[in-house]
């Protein structure tokens, strides 16, 4: 098949990219810039300019539904986050293109009770995507790990190598359940390459929740880690994050991650097991390949 690909040169889109030539597909991706057009180029895929901050100028060359209809693909394959309100654009587009499937990545984080203002945001995306004519398939992954410049647990295992104590929010009792990167690649090709899966949204997530403490535990032994870990009381240490958030032009860390914390994140993955084949890997074998790729096992 032809696949065009939003998100392409993201973390996840270089898994899905590979992946997709490995299964035989081609694949057009949008770039909004000669890196990102040179990052999905050497991933596999052919390069093409456009932006999904869509103007609408019906003189701009780069509008969206243009760029989307010039590709010529079959399926959509939408890895860009729903958090930033280009659903609409995007599903317009695909729609005028004439592409009939399409798979959304959207997340596990629309089921936080917290009011987080992409939650919102997010879910009127999905919202819009279940309303629209396409033969639409939504995957909903929980936190992606399992190489380096995974925005979430490489940072981690950098610090317990280094970390004599690391303090605990919370106390680390709440539920976890991470996903490999290569394991949501697989996921995302099998919804492209099945389509009775049209019509569904699934949560991708780890084979079993673990705590938090587990998993800090784990990740320590993969790098054989003698950190110390200490539970502290949550909401002191959001205060804290909180001013750092207020002084900081880009914090490392917000508030919002830690009451995170407080609540349990575990899910359901048994229909994304039948209909999609999905079968992840166990935490520890993929946060142990992780830590090797970054040369901290030991």
């Amino acid at each position: 098949m032809r696949l065009l690909v939003t998100g392409g040169s993201g973390f996840l889109g270089g898994y899905v990219l590979r992946e997709a030539s490995r299964r035989g597909h081609e694949t057009v991706a949008l770039a909004r810039s000669p890196a990102a057009a040179r990052a999905v180029a050497d991933r596999g895929a052919q390069p093409v300019a456009g932006n999904l901050d869509d103007t609408g100028n019906p003189s701009d060359a780069a509008r969206l539904d243009r760029v989307f209809a010039a590709a010529q693909c079959e399926v959509l394959v939408n890895l860009a986050s729903l958090g930033f309100g280009h659903a609409p654009a995007v599903v317009a587009a695909a729609s005028e293109a004439g592409i009939g499937r399409a798979v959304f990545m959207s997340t596990t984080a629309v089921t936080t009770t917290l009011a987080a203002p992409a939650k919102r945001v997010r879910l009127a995306a999905e919202q819009r995507i279940r309303a629209s004519a396409l033969k639409w398939t939504i995957l909903r992954p929980t936190m992606i790990y399992g190489a380096p410049g995974d925005r979430n647990l490489s940072r981690l295992l950098i610090l317990l190598r280094r970390a004599l104590l690391l303090p605990v929010p919370g106390g680390g009792g709440h539920l976890q359940q991470p996903v490999h990167v290569a394991d949501v690649a697989d996921a995302v090709l099998s919804a492209v390459e099945r389509p009775a899966t049209a019509g569904a949204t699934y949560d991708v997530a780890g084979p079993v929740p673990l705590t938090f403490d587990e998993l800090l535990r784990t990740s320590a032994r993969a790098v054989a880690s003698r950190t110390r870990f200490v539970p502290v009381p949550l909401t002191p240490v959001v205060a804290v994050v909180r001013g750092y958030e207020r002084l900081s032009p880009r914090p490392r860390i917000r508030a919002e991650q830690l009451l995170r914390l407080a609540e349990h994140k575990a899910y359901v993955i048994d229909s994304a097991a039948r209909d999609l084949g999905f079968s992840p890997r166990p935490f520890a074998a993929g946060i142990r390949a992780e830590a090797q790729a970054m040369g901290l096992a030991r």
